[in-house]
């Protein structure tokens, strides 16, 4: 199952599972827009893999299926200032 972290792994905003702003690569690894903007060829800076919108869980499926609590964060973020 598609894990949907609550926050940009580069500046920690906030994206919940209803977000059209969150973007994932193949490792789920989740950005939102504005950071993807940012990011050298719009690619995932953990492993370079392209980074997609994140699909939306719909809301009857988000109790038996809710999102991962643990958030991410790069360390020094992304390298780009705000």
């Amino acid at each position: 199952m598609l894990q949907l972290r609550p926050n940009c792994e580069c500046c920690d905003r906030d994206l919940p599972p209803d977000s059209v702003d969150a973007y994932i690569c193949s490792f789920e690894c989740t950005f939102c827009g504005g950071c993807r903007s940012r990011l050298p060829g719009e690619r995932c800076p953990n492993c370079g893999g392209e980074l997609v919108r994140r699909p939306i869980r719909p809301a009857a499926k988000l109790a038996a299926n809710p999102p991962v609590a643990e958030r991410t964060v790069k360390p020094g973020g992304c390298g780009f200032a705000f």
